[in-house]
Protein backbone atom coordinates (compact mmCIF):
# COMPACT_ATOMS: atom_id res chain seq x y z
CA UNK A 1 0.00 0.00 0.00
CA UNK A 2 1.33 3.44 -0.87
CA UNK A 3 2.17 5.63 2.10
CA UNK A 4 -0.32 8.25 3.16
CA UNK A 5 1.05 11.76 2.86
CA UNK A 6 -0.38 15.17 3.43
CA UNK A 7 1.69 17.10 0.88
CA UNK A 8 2.44 15.84 -2.59
CA UNK A 9 2.60 17.00 -6.18
CA UNK A 10 2.91 15.43 -9.61
CA UNK A 11 5.59 16.37 -12.13
CA UNK A 12 5.54 15.22 -15.77
CA UNK A 13 8.86 14.74 -17.57
CA UNK A 14 9.31 14.42 -21.33
CA UNK A 15 12.36 14.75 -23.55
CA UNK A 16 12.89 14.67 -27.34
CA UNK A 17 9.33 13.65 -28.05
CA UNK A 18 9.44 10.57 -25.81
CA UNK A 19 6.43 9.42 -23.82
CA UNK A 20 6.32 11.41 -20.59
CA UNK A 21 6.75 9.68 -17.26
CA UNK A 22 5.26 10.76 -14.00
CA UNK A 23 7.17 11.67 -10.89
CA UNK A 24 5.25 11.98 -7.63
CA UNK A 25 6.85 13.87 -4.76
CA UNK A 26 5.82 12.20 -1.52
CA UNK A 27 7.94 14.40 0.74
CA UNK A 28 10.72 16.96 0.71
CA UNK A 29 13.30 14.19 0.84
CA UNK A 30 12.35 11.57 -1.79
CA UNK A 31 10.75 11.30 -5.18
CA UNK A 32 8.94 8.15 -6.39
CA UNK A 33 9.05 7.62 -10.15
CA UNK A 34 6.06 5.46 -11.11
CA UNK A 35 7.10 4.44 -14.58
CA UNK A 36 10.66 3.36 -13.79
CA UNK A 37 10.14 2.19 -10.18
CA UNK A 38 13.15 4.20 -9.04
CA UNK A 39 13.69 6.19 -5.86
CA UNK A 40 15.52 9.50 -6.43
CA UNK A 41 16.72 11.56 -3.50
CA UNK A 42 16.38 15.32 -3.42
CA UNK A 43 20.17 15.63 -3.67
CA UNK A 44 20.17 13.50 -6.85
CA UNK A 45 17.48 15.70 -8.36
CA UNK A 46 19.49 18.86 -7.62
CA UNK A 47 22.53 17.31 -9.30
CA UNK A 48 20.50 16.42 -12.40
CA UNK A 49 19.09 19.92 -12.60
CA UNK A 50 22.61 21.33 -12.35
CA UNK A 51 23.85 19.10 -15.19
CA UNK A 52 20.89 20.11 -17.36
CA UNK A 53 21.69 23.74 -16.69
CA UNK A 54 25.28 23.26 -17.88
CA UNK A 55 24.12 21.46 -21.03
CA UNK A 56 21.73 24.29 -21.83
CA UNK A 57 24.36 27.03 -21.37
CA UNK A 58 24.88 29.02 -24.52
CA UNK A 59 28.44 28.92 -26.01
CA UNK A 60 28.16 32.67 -26.64
CA UNK A 61 28.36 33.21 -22.88
CA UNK A 62 31.97 32.00 -23.02
CA UNK A 63 33.03 34.52 -25.68
CA UNK A 64 34.92 37.62 -24.59
CA UNK A 65 33.40 41.06 -24.92
CA UNK A 66 34.95 43.02 -27.78
CA UNK A 67 34.76 46.76 -27.14
CA UNK A 68 35.60 47.44 -30.78
CA UNK A 69 34.66 45.67 -34.04
CA UNK A 70 37.18 43.30 -35.59
CA UNK A 71 37.92 42.91 -39.28
CA UNK A 72 39.43 39.45 -38.61
CA UNK A 73 38.12 37.65 -35.55
CA UNK A 74 35.07 35.40 -35.82
CA UNK A 75 33.36 33.49 -33.03
CA UNK A 76 35.30 30.30 -33.83
CA UNK A 77 38.57 32.22 -33.46
CA UNK A 78 37.50 33.76 -30.16
CA UNK A 79 36.37 30.42 -28.70
CA UNK A 80 39.75 28.79 -29.30
CA UNK A 81 41.89 31.76 -28.34
CA UNK A 82 40.15 32.60 -25.07
CA UNK A 83 40.52 28.98 -23.94
CA UNK A 84 44.32 29.26 -24.18
CA UNK A 85 44.94 32.75 -22.81
CA UNK A 86 46.58 33.10 -19.36
CA UNK A 87 44.41 33.58 -16.30
CA UNK A 88 45.42 37.24 -15.94
CA UNK A 89 43.48 38.06 -19.14
CA UNK A 90 40.32 36.11 -18.35
CA UNK A 91 37.13 38.04 -17.70
CA UNK A 92 38.41 41.32 -19.15
CA UNK A 93 36.88 42.98 -22.23
CA UNK A 94 39.11 43.09 -25.29
CA UNK A 95 40.10 46.56 -26.51
CA UNK A 96 41.51 47.22 -29.96
CA UNK A 97 44.85 49.02 -29.61
CA UNK A 98 45.94 48.99 -33.24
CA UNK A 99 44.37 48.05 -36.56
CA UNK A 100 45.64 48.53 -40.10
CA UNK A 101 42.02 49.19 -41.12
CA UNK A 102 41.72 52.03 -38.60
CA UNK A 103 45.23 53.39 -38.06
CA UNK A 104 46.93 52.68 -41.38
CA UNK A 105 49.99 50.57 -42.09
CA UNK A 106 52.84 51.68 -39.86
CA UNK A 107 54.91 49.87 -37.28
CA UNK A 108 55.73 53.25 -35.75
CA UNK A 109 52.02 53.91 -35.14
CA UNK A 110 51.65 50.44 -33.64
CA UNK A 111 54.43 51.20 -31.15
CA UNK A 112 53.00 54.64 -30.43
CA UNK A 113 49.52 53.28 -29.70
CA UNK A 114 51.00 50.91 -27.14
CA UNK A 115 53.04 53.48 -25.25
CA UNK A 116 50.44 53.67 -22.47
CA UNK A 117 49.51 49.97 -22.46
CA UNK A 118 50.81 47.90 -19.54
CA UNK A 119 48.85 44.71 -20.20
CA UNK A 120 49.50 41.65 -22.39
CA UNK A 121 48.53 41.95 -26.05
CA UNK A 122 47.21 39.66 -28.76
CA UNK A 123 48.49 40.06 -32.31
CA UNK A 124 46.06 38.87 -35.00
CA UNK A 125 47.01 38.69 -38.69
CA UNK A 126 45.03 37.75 -41.78
CA UNK A 127 47.17 37.22 -44.87
CA UNK A 128 46.19 37.59 -48.51
CA UNK A 129 45.15 33.93 -48.58
CA UNK A 130 42.71 34.57 -45.71
CA UNK A 131 44.75 32.53 -43.25
CA UNK A 132 44.54 33.78 -39.64
CA UNK A 133 47.47 33.53 -37.22
CA UNK A 134 49.49 35.58 -34.78
CA UNK A 135 50.91 35.71 -31.28
CA UNK A 136 50.11 36.39 -27.66
CA UNK A 137 52.73 38.56 -25.95
CA UNK A 138 53.02 38.90 -22.19
CA UNK A 139 54.19 42.49 -22.77
CA UNK A 140 53.06 45.21 -25.21
CA UNK A 141 55.20 45.69 -28.30
CA UNK A 142 57.89 48.36 -28.11
CA UNK A 143 61.32 49.19 -29.49
CA UNK A 144 63.88 47.45 -27.31
CA UNK A 145 67.60 46.89 -27.00
CA UNK A 146 67.09 43.24 -26.05
CA UNK A 147 64.44 40.55 -26.11
CA UNK A 148 61.62 40.79 -23.59
CA UNK A 149 58.60 38.77 -22.49
CA UNK A 150 57.85 35.70 -20.39
CA UNK A 151 57.01 32.05 -20.94
CA UNK A 152 53.33 32.95 -21.28
CA UNK A 153 54.10 34.26 -24.77
CA UNK A 154 53.02 31.92 -27.56
CA UNK A 155 52.40 31.71 -31.30
CA UNK A 156 49.21 30.35 -32.85
CA UNK A 157 47.68 29.60 -36.22
CA UNK A 158 44.30 28.73 -37.73
CA UNK A 159 46.01 27.55 -40.91
CA UNK A 160 43.93 25.50 -41.44
CA UNK A 161 42.91 24.33 -37.92
CA UNK A 162 43.87 25.88 -34.60
CA UNK A 163 47.36 25.15 -33.28
CA UNK A 164 49.11 26.78 -30.36
CA UNK A 165 52.91 26.84 -30.00
CA UNK A 166 54.02 27.41 -26.42
CA UNK A 167 57.44 28.27 -25.06
CA UNK A 168 59.84 25.35 -25.21
CA UNK A 169 62.22 26.67 -22.55
CA UNK A 170 65.06 26.45 -25.08
CA UNK A 171 65.75 30.20 -25.00
CA UNK A 172 64.09 33.49 -24.06
CA UNK A 173 63.92 35.16 -27.47
CA UNK A 174 60.24 36.00 -27.01
CA UNK A 175 59.88 39.48 -28.56
CA UNK A 176 62.32 42.00 -30.00
CA UNK A 177 61.16 45.35 -31.33
CA UNK A 178 63.21 47.27 -33.91
CA UNK A 179 62.24 50.56 -35.50
CA UNK A 180 61.98 48.84 -38.86
CA UNK A 181 60.70 45.38 -37.85
CA UNK A 182 59.08 43.28 -35.16
CA UNK A 183 60.21 39.73 -34.42
CA UNK A 184 58.94 36.94 -32.17
CA UNK A 185 60.89 33.78 -31.45
CA UNK A 186 64.33 32.88 -32.68
CA UNK A 187 67.48 31.01 -31.84
CA UNK A 188 70.27 30.70 -34.38
CA UNK A 189 68.01 30.93 -37.43
CA UNK A 190 64.89 32.53 -38.86
CA UNK A 191 62.22 33.99 -36.62
CA UNK A 192 58.97 32.37 -35.59
CA UNK A 193 57.16 35.50 -36.78
CA UNK A 194 58.62 38.61 -38.40
CA UNK A 195 56.94 41.79 -39.69
CA UNK A 196 58.41 44.70 -41.67
CA UNK A 197 58.11 48.39 -40.87
CA UNK A 198 55.03 49.06 -43.00
CA UNK A 199 53.27 45.90 -41.78
CA UNK A 200 52.66 44.83 -45.36
CA UNK A 201 54.93 41.81 -45.44
CA UNK A 202 56.10 39.18 -43.00
CA UNK A 203 57.58 35.73 -42.66
CA UNK A 204 57.25 32.73 -40.39
CA UNK A 205 59.67 29.86 -39.86
CA UNK A 206 60.15 27.18 -37.25
CA UNK A 207 62.19 28.46 -34.31
CA UNK A 208 63.59 26.91 -31.15
CA UNK A 209 61.74 29.35 -28.86
CA UNK A 210 58.36 27.86 -29.75
CA UNK A 211 59.18 24.82 -31.91
CA UNK A 212 56.42 26.08 -34.20
CA UNK A 213 55.37 25.19 -37.68
CA UNK A 214 55.23 28.10 -40.15
CA UNK A 215 52.13 30.03 -39.13
CA UNK A 216 51.01 30.91 -42.66
CA UNK A 217 50.61 28.63 -45.64
CA UNK A 218 53.95 29.95 -46.93
CA UNK A 219 57.10 31.14 -45.20
CA UNK A 220 56.67 34.61 -46.69
CA UNK A 221 53.26 36.25 -46.65
CA UNK A 222 51.50 39.52 -47.49
CA UNK A 223 49.33 41.10 -44.80
CA UNK A 224 45.67 41.74 -45.59
CA UNK A 225 44.62 42.88 -42.11
CA UNK A 226 46.47 43.19 -38.81
CA UNK A 227 45.10 43.93 -35.33
CA UNK A 228 46.50 44.14 -31.81
CA UNK A 229 44.17 43.69 -28.83
CA UNK A 230 44.68 44.19 -25.12
CA UNK A 231 42.64 43.11 -22.10
CA UNK A 232 41.24 45.76 -19.78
Amino acid sequence: MAPKVDNWCVIYFAKNGEEPFVTVIFSGEKFYQKKHEQIITAEDQKCRQSLCSLEDEEPEDLLPELRDPSEILLDQHLERLVAHLPAQTQGYPWRLVYSTAVHGISLRTLYSNMASVDRPVLLVIKDMENQVFGAFSSHPFRVSNSCYGTGETFLYSFSPEFKMFSWTGENSYFVKGFRDSLQLGGGGGPFGLWLDDDLNHGSSFSCSTFNNQPLSGHHDFAVQELEVWTFE
